[in-house]
């Protein structure tokens, strides 16, 4: 024997199996297993490639030809310049490998820096870049570009600045008990320079 359905499709009430509804859908609870299923697919997928899933590389973890040596060793030079005890680890990682990217000689340099700091008795962090002007140059500037980083969140010159943080910049860290940090950038970095259209 045949049912017509309200839908006007024909079927026989018995040829269904228990997990499809009377007009031959998935049932909820075969559709919560599959995307269950799916996203389960998906994060191993993810844990496989080591790279926080729908992250892209912004967020990936320390590239592979950086030595957790390297990423320690900054975090030492960084804790010296800022003063600081502890770093948010994602936003260490992201720095780091931003510098890094932007310069083959960043780990030595980080290494030749800590050496010298250690060399000239610990050199206060705010006159580590004046003391090096004259000493080595290149390492001065260095340390412009670290604290660049960790304070304005901005790796590299305009137009190909990369911004590695906003919110958690450490620039918010004096104000944020009282001031609303906003979680985006509204516009290019330094936008409000320019003159609006019109003047």
């Amino acid at each position: 024997m045949t049912d017509v359905t309200q839908h006007g499709m024909s079927q026989a009430p018995h040829d269904l199996p228990a997990a499809f509804d009377r007009f031959g859908r998935p049932g909820r609870r075969r559709f919560v297993s599959g995307a269950c299923a799916a996203a389960l697919l998906a994060f191993a997928a993810a844990g496989r490639s080591r790279a926080p899933f729908g992250m892209g590389r912004a967020f990936a973890a320390t590239p592979a030809s950086a030595s957790a040596s390297g990423y320690d060793a900054f975090i030492k030079l960084s804790q010296h310049l800022t003063g600081r005890t502890s770093f948010n680890a994602v936003l260490g990682k992201r720095v780091y490998a931003a510098l890094g990217h932007a310069s083959s000689q960043f780990d030595a340099n980080v290494a030749t820096l800590n050496t010298w700091i250690q060399g000239h008795g610990g050199v206060p962090s705010d006159t580590v870049t004046a003391a090096l002007k004259t000493d080595q140059p290149e390492l001065g500037s260095m340390v412009g570009d670290i604290m660049r980083a960790w304070y304005l969140g901005l790796v590299g010159e305009m137009p190909k600045v990369q911004v590695v943080a906003f919110e958690k910049a450490l620039m918010f860290d004096p104000v944020n008990d009282v001031l609303t940090i906003p979680s985006y950038c509204r516009d290019v970095p330094f936008y409000w320079k320019q003159k609006p259209a019109g003047e």
